[in-house]
């Protein structure tokens, strides 16, 4: 089966109404959990340490509490998205998130209040992020799909340049627990546009009614499919090797020589370099085989670790940031794309929230190994980042087995327009 022409020719008009839904989305995803708490978490150990003498690994927990939930949790938020309209899902997480992250600035010197608070942190992480607002993306473009799931994640990019800078200038002026009353309000702004305009393309409700509802595969059929799992361990590969080198990527400069300044410049030209790849994937989603861009992208972020892995010079580490930051991430574009594309979109949500645990088992394995090395050997040695570089070209070689299939059960040449959407707004 084709694609309507009339859904064409609609998403080319800037007056289609999915372009305003997309905007809403880009909005709350850059005011969610993605970029807020990642990107500020580090700037409050300080402040926390100076008022109540807590240790960094005892702070670092909750971090590690609030990621594990999220692992946990995600494919129930799935599941929740799958069967009601979104704002059923992400109105309510949003108002939790926000108050959560308020409620930090009445902390007291009993740790336990800090974990609880980053537990329902956790909870609520998926509801509030991409991963909320990518479904609802899904079923409102079709021919500028890649972009419109491109445009989504750049906001969480946006959020990670310019909340942090804002966060620290509260902090320095106003004390610690004024930063957490700011981030409680910038939670906030994702509300009214999520409000007014994210909701599920109204003909959902029309293919439903024609009984096109069970198109798309059930999740324990695509649990049956060897795509899922080659997707899943890719996933797993990717984040160990890109979060063991991200999350250590400043100490591994210095050390190895580099100035602080440029170390610091590098992490900026990663992120720069990241939102550009993201749109250059999204722009190519949409032309060319997602599966080639996928192995494409890996190999850009296995590249750029290894070209770190000898840098030598200011030149050479900003070269290898730059490669870096256009591959690293960009296979997130990728991953929500294959799975609609492979398995449709009736349970898109709860598979999307099972790669997230992938995600999640390779981003926290990451660190804890090449923090181990590092244990061990009291240095970042250049060897521990070829392996860094070989897992991340296993993932590589991994992808090229996910080839292209006529047969694929989600091709848009094969389900009508929003198949497998079951529900309206």
């Amino acid at each position: 089966m084709t694609t309507n022409p009339s859904r064409i020719d609609e998403e080319k008009s800037s007056h289609y109404p999915g372009w305003g839904v997309l905007a809403a989305a880009a909005t709350g995803v850059m005011v969610s959990f993605s970029p807020i708490v990642p990107y500020t978490f580090s700037l409050f150990l300080d402040p926390l340490h100076a008022a109540f003498g807590w240790k960094r690994e005892a702070m670092g927990a909750a971090f590690a509490l609030a990621a594990i939930t999220v692992a946990l949790v995600s494919p129930l938020i799935g599941v929740l998205l799958d069967r009601f309209p979104p704002r059923r899902t992400i109105l309510p997480a949003i108002l939790i998130f926000a108050v959560a992250l308020a409620s930090l600035c009445w902390l007291t010197p009993h740790i336990v209040q800090y974990y609880f608070t980053y537990f329902i942190l956790g909870l609520v992480a998926n509801a509030t992020a991409q991963f909320a607002y990518t479904r609802t993306v899904l079923t409102w473009f079709t021919t500028h799909r890649g972009m419109a799931i491109a445009l989504l994640l750049t906001g969480s990019g946006i959020g990670s340049i310019l909340i942090p800078p804002l966060t620290e200038w509260m902090i320095e002026h106003h004390g610690w627990r004024s930063g957490y009353l700011l981030l409680g309000g910038i939670a906030l702004l994702g509300f009214p546009l999520t409000a007014m305009l994210v909701r599920n393309r109204p003909e959902a409700a029309v293919v439903r009614a024609e009984h096109h509802a069970d198109i798309g595969m059930t999740v324990p059929a695509a649990l049956r499919m060897a795509a899922f799992w080659i997707i899943a361990v890719i996933t797993i590969l990717s984040a160990f090797s890109e979060n063991a080198l991200v999350t250590n990527l400043a100490s591994i400069l210095t050390q190895h020589g580099v100035l602080a300044a440029t170390a610091a410049l590098a992490l900026s030209i990663r992120g720069g370099a990241g939102i550009l790849g993201r749109l250059g994937v999204g722009f190519a989603l949409d032309r060319v085989s997602p599966e080639r861009i996928q192995s494409f992208v890996l190999a850009l972020s296995a590249a750029g670790t290894l070209i770190l892995a000898f840098a030598g010079s200011s030149w050479t580490v900003l070269l290898g940031a730059t490669v870096l930051g256009v591959g690293l991430g960009s296979e997130a574009d990728v991953t929500p794309y294959l799975l609609a594309r492979y398995f449709g979109r009736r349970h898109f949500s709860a598979l999307y929230g099972l790669s997230w645990t992938a995600y999640a088992i390779g981003g926290a394995t990451g660190p804890l190994w090449i923090g181990h090395l590092y244990d061990g050997a009291g240095a970042y040695l250049p060897r521990f980042i070829v392996y860094l570089a070989a897992v991340a070209f296993a993932a590589v070689i991994l992808s090229l087995f996910l080839q292209s299939n006529p047969k694929r059960v989600a091709s848009e040449r094969e389900l009508p327009s929003d198949a497998g959407v079951s529900f309206e707004a």
